[in-house]
């Protein structure tokens, strides 16, 4: 856990016409599994192959074929469930979970719902600096991935691709801990972050490598407190599910909207069926899609074609030992070792390779300087140009070199500006730069004071307006600057003006 202070946010209420409404929010997010071959079958897990090219005959159901359990995936979920602080269970089983579906092949899909890998774990999620939310998660189980049906290629037919048939996903379930739309969008976020960190996930929405199925439901203010103090669901209303969501934006979008929906049914004295909804990004609402299955709808029983799977302690223990820092334990270090604002280490340990690009700047240097060129100047920059931080036009070890260079007292900020862009645009080494462009600064006091008597002696109006009014003493420091070039030691300058002034 960190070693800062935080404070649960209060959930978010939504006032209808009769009344005020909590939100309760649980969330299924299916992880693709960062593996080379699929969960039972040898096949390539490669995005954007050619359709139905990364197929095996055991993805394609072919008479006579068997699965083999991949235990790369294992090992990708007993650490996803280290990283989550889980219980990981030595014993689990797969089951056949049983739905025709065209892109299908199996008629079935092996999944875990008695005897899944991994317990109940929790997650830290970050809502603000200082406040935070404690999520619980109940489980995670291993399961392959269904085909994709494609239905705008013609106005007759549909297509299938079983590319990602058999591809493996942990599916992270977690307790109905979620309390508004920004919640559900920073805990998609925080766990995001973690699988990256972890190396289990790669979390690319986009690709469809990470998306969630949120259940929403409201209920009268204080149900929800009633339900954690006893267990019992029946506090809380009936969920809808909203399914394959894989946008932070419209996850929050799309409970906003079912929430206002269900309580508009709720107000006028209906009830709220419970079924499974898609959103509608276009439209900004949800449409009912089918009644939610539960359990026995898919005729679930233990797949007769996989043993049950037994992990040793010792091998567990093994994949502890070579976890990396993850990001609560980051922040809350950066934060005791380097000085920094909590905002700045979330900023930072946001991925972590930018944390890592961060040490290495700041090792042996001023840590909150060095964060303050990371954050505003590079990452300013990056962001501009479209780049990622492993794409930087400039190394951590130059940029490192720019710090130190302000800390000794050989450039100014000012300065440092035009070291970072030459540096930037040209990869040449920053100390080269200050010493063949005569970039230095000065600090020989003989040479600012001259200077400074120069600009004092040209402007004998301005000196008795400055004695006046002693704000207007950086009027001085300003010439003074203009004369050296911005070479001038700034605090140097500062000093002698005031002296020279009488201030």
């Amino acid at each position: 856990m960190l070693d800062l202070a935080y404070e649960t946010p209060k959930p978010k209420v939504i006032a209808g016409a009769k009344h005020d409404w909590e939100l309760v929010i649980g969330m299924e997010v299916h992880a693709q599994v960062s593996a080379r071959a699929k969960l039972f079958s040898g096949a390539s897990t490669q995005f954007g192959a050619e359709p139905n090219s990364n197929v095996s005959f055991v993805d394609a159901a072919m008479p006579g074929m068997l699965p083999v359990i991949n235990e790369f995936c294992v090992a990708q979920a007993v650490r996803t469930g280290l990283g989550l602080r889980a219980e990981i269970n030595l014993f689990s089983a797969f089951d056949r979970k049983n739905y025709f579906y065209p892109d299908n092949p199996q008629g079935y899909q092996i999944s875990q719902l008695y005897h899944p890998i991994v317990g109940e774990g929790e997650i830290l999620v970050d809502m603000a600096p200082g406040v935070a939310r404690l999520v619980r998660i109940e489980r995670i189980h291993l399961e392959q991935d269904a085909g994709k049906s494609i239905h705008d290629m013609d106005p007759n037919m549909s297509f299938i691709d079983i590319n990602r048939t058999g591809v493996p996903l942990m599916e992270i379930v977690s307790r109905p801990d979620i309390r508004g739309p920004e919640e559900a969008a920073a805990y998609m976020g925080k766990l995001r972050q973690i699988l990256r960190y972890l190396g289990t996930c790669d979390g690319n929405m986009q690709n469809g490598n990470l998306r969630a199925d949120v259940n929403v439901s409201v209920c009268r203010i204080g149900q929800y407190e009633k339900y954690r103090e006893s267990g019992d669901f029946s506090h809380l209303g009936t969920r809808c599910e909203i399914k394959n969501m894989n946008s932070m934006r419209f996850i929050q979008q799309a409970i906003d909207y079912e929430a206002r929906r269900q309580i508009q049914i709720l107000e006028a004295g209906g009830k709220v069926d419970q079924e499974t909804r898609l959103y509608d990004p276009d439209k900004g609402e949800t449409r009912s899609m089918r009644s939610k299955e539960e359990a026995q709808d898919y005729r679930y029983f233990p797949d007769p074609d996989l043993l049950p799977l037994e992990i040793e302690q010792a091998w567990v223990d093994e994949i502890a030992g070579s976890l990396p820092e993850l990001p609560d334990a980051k922040k809350a270090r950066f934060v005791n070792d380097f000085g920094l604002s909590e905002y700045d280490a979330s900023v930072l340990t946001a991925e972590a390779e930018n944390a890592a690009f961060f040490e290495k700047v700041a090792e042996g240097r001023d840590g909150k300087l060095a964060a303050n060129w990371v954050i505003n100047e590079l990452f300013g920059r990056l962001k501009k140009e479209d780049h990622e931080i492993t794409d930087s036009p400039i190394t951590p070890e130059a940029l490192g070199k720019i710090v130190g260079l302000i800390t000794k007292g050989d450039i100014s900020g000012k300065i440092a500006k035009d070291v970072f862009e030459i540096a930037y645009t040209s990869g040449r080494d920053p100390e080269e730069i200050v010493e063949t462009e005569g970039m230095k600064q000065v600090t020989d006091t003989g040479a600012i004071e001259a200077a400074v008597d120069e600009v004092i002696a040209a402007n004998p109006a301005q000196v008795e307006k400055a004695k006046q009014n002693p704000k207007l003493a950086g009027w001085f420091v300003g010439q003074v600057m203009k004369a050296t070039g911005g070479k001038a030691n700034p605090a140097a300058v500062n000093e002698l003006v005031t002296q020279k002034l009488g201030l």
